[in-house]
């Protein structure tokens, strides 16, 4: 199906919801600290509610730790809440309707128009009917918390199963949700299980219930192992690092070129050159170093703010680079701007003798409607150029790209259960 077909209405989120059980507990700071782990999946907005009787919720634009001082978080307290992150500062992540069914809302689309949906089927039918009804109007892939007026929470994963969501533990109470283990672990919480695609988990002061709603084709989200989560998370099974392990370890297959060292772009990729590294026999070294915030320059908004951010991130060690062959690898490539900028750093004024480039994905050709802020394809500089052509563009010796074949084995999950519109343009069919 192509893109057409949709209405982008999705977008990047990092999802929590903490339920404690004892309204002894104050979970927004809980859910400060989560979200903090989550930083990575949005930079541009973040929000949190919470339930104590009543509800409350603080929503603003910039990163977790500027948004949310001791004041702010002391106004949201409660034994139940939820919060998120994104990496869109001009989409409603997060709302309230007070009436029928009072509730907040925290979703990855449309988050108005989803509240005032919910919010009136859970007046007229029981809670999962209503989940089910509204994802069945909505029909497409949505993810959401809530918390309703009554000190109930709501989680439901969209029926593909596109945005991870995991269940962790505080000893036999399974109170803890987050789009990652990692958020799950640095809260404390143990890790159980994933949500599954379209299932609903209810939270009450007496009990959880859940409920597998749509039972559909799983198609998670490939660009999960390359690049969006943490390496320290296990995404539907799979270590997170293990499978950009074995990314490295099939572009050494694929792609083995002689070197003297392999360097790996920070963060993401170094597990991906660690492994080409070993598996050819050549020398890994660390050639760049960051500087003040991590900055995920492929999720900025903005020109300017991409190349400001990369100039933070990738400041050259000039005595690793200088005379020798190098083997760049990244974790993925879309307009190439940034390419070009470090292989021309590192030729014209380092002195490295060669540059070649690997990417540890496919070519990314298309756009994409569930939320990876992908360019329009004529921006996409391997959609309009052919390898020799991008070679020449960026300045690299060479310049190779990880087939969709090995992505899929290095992940180790079929490729008939990923999603790879991105690379493809051909996305998942949503129609329930």
């Amino acid at each position: 199906m192509s893109y057409k077909a949709y209405l982008e209405v999705e977008f990047m989120v990092g999802f929590t919801s903490i339920y404690a059980f004892d309204n002894a507990w104050k979970t927004s700071r809980f859910t400060y600290y989560a979200l903090l782990a989550l930083q990575h999946r949005g930079q541009e907005s973040t929000g949190i509610a919470a339930y104590n009787g009543m509800l409350n919720h603080y929503v603003a634009q910039g990163f977790v730790d500027n948004v949310f001082n001791d004041n702010v978080l002391n106004l949201i307290q409660g034994f139940s809440s939820i919060g998120y992150v994104s990496s869109r500062s001009n989409c409603v992540c997060m709302s309230y309707v007070k009436k029928p069914t009072e509730l907040i809302i925290c979703t990855n689309s449309l988050a108005e128009e989803l509240a005032v949906k919910l919010s009136n089927n859970l007046s007229r039918y029981d809670f999962f009917e209503a989940i089910e009804k509204l994802v069945r109007e909505v029909n497409k892939p949505i993810t959401f918390t809530a918390l309703t007026g009554s000190g109930e929470a709501i989680v439901f994963r969209d029926f593909l199963g596109l945005n991870p969501l995991s269940i962790g533990a505080y000893g036999f109470d399974y109170g803890a949700v987050a789009s990652e283990t990692s958020a799950l672990e640095c809260i404390g919480a143990d890790p159980k299980s994933d949500v599954k695609p379209g299932e609903a988990y209810l939270f009450t002061p007496y009990s959880i219930r859940r409920e597998v709603l749509f039972k559909t084709n799983r198609k998670l989200c490939s660009f999960e192992y390359v690049y969006f989560a943490r390496p320290d998370s296990v995404i539907d099974g799979v270590s997170v690092y293990d499978a950009r392990y074995r990314i490295g370890v099939e572009l050494a297959r694929e792609w083995p070129i002689e070197a003297d060292y392999v360097i790996g772009i920070p963060d993401t990729a170094l597990p991906f050159a660690i492994a080409y590294a070993q598996t050819l026999g050549l020398q890994f070294h660390i050639g760049f170093i960051s500087t003040g915030r991590k900055y995920r320059t492929a999720i900025k908004p903005s020109i300017f703010e991409r190349i400001v951010g990369v100039q933070l991130k990738l400041n050259p060690i000039k005595s690793v680079f200088r005379g020798r062959r190098i083997v760049i690898v990244d974790d993925s490539i879309i307009r190439g701007t940034t390419t070009r900028n470090i292989v021309s750093l590192l030729k014209n004024r380092v002195g490295a003798k060669e540059v070649h480039v690997l990417v540890g994905s496919p070519k990314v050709m298309y756009e994409c409607p569930y939320g990876v802020d992908v360019p329009p394809r004529d921006e996409l500089i391997a959609a309009n150029l052919s390898d020799e052509e991008v070679s020449y563009v960026t300045g690299a010796d060479s310049f190779h790209w990880l087939s969709i074949d090995r992505l899929s084995k290095a992940i180790g999950i079929d490729c008939g259960e990923l999603c790879l519109g991105c690379f493809t343009g051909f996305y998942p069919e949503v129609s329930l």
